[in-house]
C-alpha cells in the first residue's frame, strides 16, 4: 500500500477551472493508474482533500504506486510525497493511542433509502455509534468524545446526463484507541462509510505525541 499526497496548484486558474467538481477529483485519481485503465482493473482508490495552512492536498491511498507525472497534473512542482504505509500499518498495536482525521459520508437508511445526517448531533453520533464495529473506542475528556467536526459542507457530484447530486461531506479529527487490530486495519485500508469513490471514507492516524 501507498499514501502519497500533493498540492494543489491553487493559483493556476486553468487547473482549478477543471476541478469544479467531485467527479473531477475522481478521474484525476483514476487516472493516477495507467497500467489499470490499459488492463481494465480498476481498484478501489481511497482518497480526500486536506487544508492545511492555506493550502489544499490531495491524499491519496492505493494498493499500487500512483504515477508521478498523473499526480502532479493539478499538483505543485516538488510537493509530491509517496511513502510506502504497509511498515506503518505493520507497527499498530491494539492499546495505542492515535490522533485521527476523517472525511465521511454519514448517512442513516429508512424506508429502504439513504439519507444524509445532517444536524453536528446527528453526525457526531453516527461516528461514535460505529466505532466499536471499525476497530477503536472514540476517547473522553470530562465525559465528552475527544473528537470535534472541523468541517462540514455539501459538495456536488455531477451525474450522467446531467443530473447534480449534493453529498454531505463532515470530516472529524481527535483522538481514538485501537480495540480490535484487524477491524482498525480494515477501517483505515478499506475507508470508512459511503461514497469512498468521492473523496469520503478515507482516515489517517499518527501516534499521539
Amino acid at each position: 500500500m501507498y499514501l502519497s499526497r500533493v498540492e494543489i496548484d491553487s493559483t493556476n486558474r486553468r487547473k482549478l477551472k477543471k476541478l469544479t467538481h467531485l467527479g473531477a477529483y475522481h478521474d484525476w485519481v483514476e487516472n493516477c493508474f495507467p497500467e489499470e485503465i490499459k488492463n481494465h482493473e480498476r481498484q478501489r482508490h481511497l482518497w480526500r482533500i486536506d487544508d492545511l495552512k492555506g493550502k489544499r492536498y490531495l491524499l491519496l491511498l492505493s494498493s499500487d504506486r500512483p504515477d508521478e507525472g498523473e499526480l502532479l497534473r493539478y499538483g505543485v512542482d516538488g510537493t509530491v510525497m509517496i511513502k510506502e504505509y504497509d511498515k506503518f500499518i505493520d507497527k499498530l498495536n491494539v492499546g495505542q493511542i492515535m490522533m485521527f482525521k476523517l472525511t465521511a459520508n454519514p448517512t442513516h437508511c429508512r424506508d429502504g433509502k439513504v439519507y444524509p445526517h445532517v444536524t453536528v448531533e446527528q453526525q457526531s453520533n453516527w461516528l461514535m455509534e460505529r466505532a466499536g464495529d471499525l476497530g477503536f473506542d472514540i476517547l473522553e475528556s470530562n465525559g465528552c468524545p475527544s473528537f470535534s467536526i472541523i468541517n462540514r459542507e455539501w459538495q456536488i457530484l455531477k451525474r450522467k446526463g446531467g443530473r447534480n447530486v449534493k453529498l454531505s461531506k463532515v470530516t472529524y479529527q481527535g483522538y481514538l484507541k485501537i480495540k480490535d487490530l484487524d477491524l482498525f486495519k480494515g477501517s483505515l485500508l478499506k475507508g470508512i462509510g459511503r461514497e469512498k469513490a468521492f473523496g469520503m471514507g478515507l482516515m489517517t492516524v499518527i501516534p499521539k505525541g
